[in-house]
């Protein structure tokens, strides 16, 4: 028993170990009171369009980001971003005009070039919804959601992601959340985003 336990101790241990010091020489790069921007293409979904069919319909947007590292485990930014494709489900069109959000999150490195997070915050939305053959039978559970698009215009917004750096300070970024729920159809609309960040 003695000898099994001397063989298999070390080996059970050494990937421990070996991850604690992967995690040590990730968070030895001081992040505190660096600041960064970011480029992202980002691909928004559309659900539960229309109360009968709750239909998906898919957009597509660029979306800046300016935000800074309060500590090195904490994150705050601001993010401006507008529509470039349209999301249309039959004769309905919804067009993300601009958005613009403020996030506070948490990131975590789980490698040294890689990094997990989760950030929550709020978005202010504005765009349009058009219908065409408005008085079509299929098309009048979605009248409600002709002209200003969304009805509520602030909204929760949270996000999860991953980066890689890939240079040094320049990370690739994969991310996806909520961008805004809207309260008056319930329209859930969620973002995924790709792209390039900077922090210098």
């Amino acid at each position: 028993m003695n000898k099994m336990l001397r063989h298999s101790l070390p080996a059970a241990v050494l990937p421990i170990a070996l991850l604690g010091a992967d995690l040590a020489a990730a968070s030895e790069k001081a992040r505190e009171d660096m600041h960064y921007v970011g480029l992202y293409a980002t691909t928004l979904n559309h659900r539960s369009i229309g109360e009968i069919s709750n239909e998906a319909a898919w957009g597509q947007a660029g979306t800046l980001v300016v935000g800074g590292h309060i500590t090195d485990l904490f994150h705050a930014e601001v993010r401006a971003g507008g529509g470039y494709k349209d999301a249309t489900t039959g004769d309905l069109t919804l067009s993300i005009d601009y958005f613009a959000s403020w996030y506070i999150g948490l990131h975590y490195p789980i490698t040294e070039y890689a990094n997990v997070y989760a950030q929550g915050g709020f978005s202010h939305i504005s765009g349009e919804a058009e219908l065409t053959n408005r008085d079509a039978d299929g098309n009048r559970q979605f009248q409600e959601l002709e002209g200003d698009f969304p009805d509520s215009s602030f909204s929760i917004s949270w996000l999860a992601g991953l980066d890689f750096e890939v240079i040094d300070n320049g990370f690739l970024v994969f991310e996806g959340g909520r961008l805004f729920k809207d309260t008056g159809s319930d329209v859930n609309t969620f973002q995924f985003s790709g792209g390039v960040r900077y922090e210098f």
